[in-house]
């Protein structure tokens, strides 16, 4: 039966990941060593050992998902359990990975992307006072009035009743001052910046001098991106919708509805730690089933 995949973003890391992999597959273990050889920094032991205040940092914590998401994919397709993949996406972070699994370019090339887009996206948290706040209970309309009125952004509409708000941190906090009565809740998140807002200009702007000049196939099965939430699949755009996927608002609960909808699809591969999008997929489409998967035990036979 032809299946999905999805990738994990930002948030998902926890200390150890990758470590069984590692451990249990010769693919794997090629992955984390070539990994370590590009970025010039050991990413393995910070992986598996952290510690986790290093593990979290965004210049870190992104290559680390991207590596042991494609390790995890690239294990999977070994033991043929991909020969019928129809489709990919990730969140945020993750579409990087999904694009490296659907060959727009390969394991080395991504991990440089990644690489380089953490970075910048570090130092944009570093120079900016930003914040996010979690919002649940709230229609997507209700919570863009609710950010107009703070002069705050939507970053993540990640299902249904669960969105995420960013910006200015001193705004963030006000919104959640203001927010009981109209909310379930609304609570702050422990980040180190506005991911997906105008504060992250800086980064984009990098992001997209940097990026212009890599070569970029054609993805080999469907790609969606989180920008529009829809299909794409020119090298060009692909490059266009990285650069702005880093301040837009990323449409993951369309990605996946559409991936199930384009492709008559409802069985996914999640590929990375803390069975996030397993639990978005639930919100979105009980019928829809996905098989998170972070240990090596997880993976199918």
């Amino acid at each position: 039966m032809a299946k999905g995949i999805l990738f994990s973003g930002q948030g998902a890391q926890t200390v150890g990941m990758g470590r069984s992999l590692y451990e249990n597959s010769k693919t794997a273990r090629a992955l984390y060593e070539e990994a370590n050889e590009v970025l010039g920094w050991d990413l393995k032991s910070i992986c598996f050992d952290g510690p986790d205040e290093t593990l979290t940092e965004t210049k870190v914590c992104q290559p680390a998902l991207y590596v042991q998401g494609y390790a995890l994919f690239s294990i999977l397709k070994e033991r043929g359990k991909l020969n019928e993949l129809k489709a990919a996406c990730g969140l945020s972070l993750g579409e990087l990975t999904a694009l490296a699994a659907a060959g727009v370019y390969d394991f080395a090339t991504g991990l440089r992307l990644v690489a380089e887009r953490g970075r910048l996206m570090q130092l944009a948290c570093d120079a900016t006072k930003g914040g996010m706040a979690a919002v649940i209970g709230g229609t997507p309309e209700d919570v863009q009035t609710f950010c107009d009125e703070f002069d705050i952004e939507i970053a993540n509409l990640n299902c249904p009743g669960q969105i995420v708000i960013s910006g200015d941190n001193t705004k963030i906090i006000e919104a959640v001052a203001a927010s009981k009565g109209r909310f379930k809740l609304c609570k702050p998140l422990n980040v180190a910046g506005a991911y997906h807002s105008c504060l992250m200009k800086s980064a984009r702007d990098a992001f997209a001098e940097f990026i212009k000049d890599f070569d970029f196939k054609a993805p080999e099965i469907i790609c969606y991106t989180n920008v529009t939430g829809g299909q794409i699949s020119d090298a060009e755009a692909i490059k266009e919708a990285l650069v702005s996927q880093v301040v837009s608002s990323v449409r993951f609960e369309d990605n996946l509805r559409n991936m199930a909808t384009d492709n008559g699809l409802n069985e996914f591969y999640e590929c990375g730690p803390g069975k996030v999008l397993a639990g978005f997929a639930k919100r979105i489409d009980r019928s829809l089933v996905v098989t998170p998967m972070s240990e090596f035990e997880e993976i199918p036979e």
